[in-house]
Parts: C-alpha cells; sequence; structure tokens
C-alpha cells in the first residue's frame, strides 16, 4: 500500500471482450470456433479465476468490462458448449502426449507440459462448475459489485457509417440492450461503442435507451466543443446528459506499445511458437483442425527471448521467470498512475484526475499470456492505496457534484 496526500484520483480498467459470432451447428468442428474456445480458455476463465482469488482474499478490485451481444449469444449457445468441452478433452490429451514425448527432450518443456495439463483440467473444472454459463459468473461479480458489466452495440458495427440511417443506429443500441438484459436479467448502465465510434447525436440513441454512461477515444475528447477543461481526466456530460468517459494515452502506450509496451518483454512467452506448427503432421493431426490446416493448440514452449530473435531460435519458457515479470510490471504500471495522478492533481484545483485504461480484455491471456495474472497483481499492489482508487464509471458519476458538458 501506497499514497500521500499530495492528490488522490480514479483509475478506472476497461476490458472490452468481443468476438464475431461464428456457429456451424451442421459441422462436428469448425476452425472459426477454435477463436471462441481459445478465448475461453485463455482469457474469459482465467480472467475470472484471478477475480475469485481477488475476492477470496479480501483484495479490492473494480473491473468494468464490456460483453458484447454476439459473444453473450455464443457464451449461452448449446451447440457451442458442447463443441468447448470436445475441444478441452482434446486439448488435455494433447497435453498428456506432451507430456510424455517431452520427458527426452527437455526438461523445462516437460515442466511446461505438466502446467499445461493441470491449467486445462482447472479451467475444465470451472466451466462444468457454471454449466457453462459464463456471463452469469461474472454477473455474480457485479451484484457484489467487483465488477461493471457494460453492453455493445449489436452487431460491434461502426456506427458513424450508419448515420445516414437512424433506424439501424437505433436498433443496434436496442438490441445490445436488449441482449445485455436477456443474458443479465437487469438493465445495462453503459455501453462501450464499437471501436469508440460516435459522432454528435449519437448520445440521444443512449439516453433513449437508458444509457448512463459511454466511452470515446482521447481525440474524440481533446477536439471536443467546448474543450473539455481536464482534458481527457475526467468525464464530461453530452448535452443529452449522457457522461462521456475518454482514453488515457499514457496508459494504452504503457501495455499495448509494440516498442515500450509490457508485453513484449523478453521472459514472457512466445505467441507465435506453438506444438501446433512445430510437430509432424502424423502427431499432430488430430489436435488440429480436421481439414489438417495447422493451428494453436495453446501448448507452447519458448519465450519471447528478445525482438531480433528468429522463431528457431528461442528460449525455453521460464514460468517463474515470467510470474517475476509480471510482478514487476505490475508494480511498475501501478507506481506510474500514482505519478500521473500526482502530477494532475496540482493542476485539477481540487478535482479528482480520472484515468480510464481500456483494453481489449483478449490481450490478456490470449496474446499475452501472462496477462490476466498481470491484473491480478496491479490490484494487489493498489489494495489499499489512497492515491489510485479503482473504480468504475458509476462509482466516479455518483462521486462528482458537477460536470461540464461538451459534445465530444
Amino acid at each position: 500500500m501506497e499514497g500521500d496526500c499530495m492528490g488522490k484520483g480514479r483509475f478506472i480498467l476497461m476490458l472490452h471482450a468481443h468476438l464475431p459470432f461464428i456457429n456451424h451447428p451442421d459441422f462436428p468442428s469448425f476452425m472459426e470456433e477454435r477463436w471462441l474456445f481459445e478465448a475461453i480458455t485463455e482469457t474469459y476463465i482465467p480472467l475470472l479465476q484471478g477475480f475469485r482469488r481477488l475476492k477470496r482474499d479480501g483484495v479490492n478490485f473494480k473491473v468494468t468490462m464490456s460483453i458484447t451481444p454476439p459473444l453473450m449469444e455464443m457464451f449461452a449457445n448449446k451447440d457451442l458448449q458442447k463443441k468447448y468441452l470436445n475441444y478441452l478433452s482434446s486439448s488435455i490429451e494433447l497435453a498428456g502426449n506432451e507430456i510424455s514425448r517431452t520427458v527426452s527432450e527437455h526438461p523445462a518443456a516437460n515442466r511446461l507440459a505438466t502446467h499445461y495439463l493441470r491449467e486445462l483440467e482447472e479451467i475444465r473444472a470451472v466451466y462444468n462448475e457454471c454449466n457453462g454459463d459464463l456471463v452469469g459468473e461474472f454477473a455474480q461479480l457485479q451484484e457484489t459489485g467487483e465488477l461493471e458489466i457494460v453492453t455493445c452495440n449489436a452487431t460491434h458495427g461502426f456506427l458513424p457509417l450508419m448515420t445516414n440511417f437512424p433506424e439501424a443506429i437505433n436498433a443496434q443500441i436496442e438490441i445490445g440492450v436488449d441482449s445485455y438484459k436477456k443474458h443479465t436479467g437487469r438493465e445495462p448502465r453503459g455501453i462501450w461503442l464499437a471501436e469508440c465510434g460516435y459522432v454528435p447525436g449519437f448520445d440521444s440513441y443512449l439516453r433513449e435507451h437508458g444509457l448512463s454512461f459511454f466511452f470515446v477515444d482521447s481525440h474524440s475528447l481533446w477536439y471536443g466543443d467546448p474543450a473539455p477543461r481536464y482534458g481527457v481526466y475526467r468525464p464530461v456530460v453530452t448535452p443529452e446528459n449522457v457522461f462521456a468517459f475518454a482514453r488515457d494515452p499514457e496508459s494504452s502506450q504503457q501495455v499495448w506499445s509494440a516498442e515500450v509496451g509490457y508485453p513484449g518483454d523478453a521472459r514472457y512467452r512466445e505467441f507465435y511458437r506453438d506444438v501446433g506448427f512445430d510437430r509432424e503432421e502424423d502427431y499432430i493431426r488430430p489436435y488440429i483442425d480436421p481439414s489438417g490446416e495447422r493451428c494453436n493448440t495453446g501448448i507452447k514452449y519458448y519465450k519471447i527471448t528478445g525482438k531480433d530473435v528468429s522463431l528457431n531460435e528461442k528460449g525455453y519458457y521460464d514460468i517463474e521467470d515470467a510470474r517475476r515479470a509480471t510482478v514487476e510490471h505490475a508494480k511498475d504500471f501501478a507506481n506510474r498512475k500514482r505519478e500521473q495522478i500526482r502530477r494532475l492533481s496540482s493542476q485539477f484545483d481540487g478535482e479528482e484526475p480520472v484515468i480510464v485504461a481500456p483494453f481489449d480484455a483478449e490481450l490478456f491471456g490470449h496474446w499475452w499470456y501472462e496477462g490476466p495474472l498481470f491484473i491480478e497483481e496491479l490490484f494487489r499492489e493498489l489494495n489499499g492505496d489512497i492515491t489510485v482508487v479503482p473504480s468504475t464509471p458509476p462509482e466516479v458519476i455518483k462521486s462528482m457534484e458537477q460536470a461540464q458538458v461538451v459534445t465530444p
């Protein structure tokens, strides 16, 4: 725990969970359905596991998460639920085979194969425990106050391209709200507009459907009318009385940047080296697409090693070394947020800065294997902090005595 009287601000972590709707019930398996299965295995359930550990340990955490209508529908689809369990069984079988195979190859690979088997069995246990109702599991955390789930427009379409078709925009918002109610049993309070797509006047659609806040990219506020007094670091209210929260570019750079972002650390797992491509065809055929098309299996033995290191020269991945890197990066990110809030507080005439850090949920776990642990360690680092206060948009709105009216 750190903090002092020099400034206090709010931190909103926003995770946008979305995949395009894919379901081919006439086929026992289909390549594109693996997108969903990989994301459940590598992102959605690991995030849920981390949230549960934080709650178990009494750690204060607040996460805002959009789950789009296509993703909610796929989560609830019985055919996809059955296929996902088949996918897990196949992955578990492959991990078991890899344990036997790597005994004579390399002890580091054997340790990793054992780790993957245990990890996959735990993921299957979580999925079976909730009967595949992942939305329900996240919704429980919303009921207890740790999570704020927001909706998204129906098809994840880019709404500014629909400005000549107001009926289409209205339908996108209406169906997004209805899908949310169908799967969570409650009304959404906020929305993530796909790709942060917004033009003046969209707030009337949001207000009509009972939505009180949304998110915009940084430049939407920088070029707002009038210019926002606090830049992107305080939400503004639109003419239709809907609050707009803007992306913090500093947080984006610290995590997303290909040059300086945390996921590029040499100790982290290499995404592009997978046994689905490394193993001989006869051995790997049962675990890839039935067409014979090579694909990721999730079993990866190598680390990034270095930005200029070719795939065939990567070093073996060390889980403990990567975990240490995750803790280091979580502490560094927390310290950067403390410094940022103190700097902003000195300029804000007593108003609390609000840092909004939005990311694609799938970055954490799928692309950045250690990402869910980074989030968990970040909230452990911030637990009890009096400078950086994890919050959700409704909590920020409730704390505000006044807000500047701006048209993004």
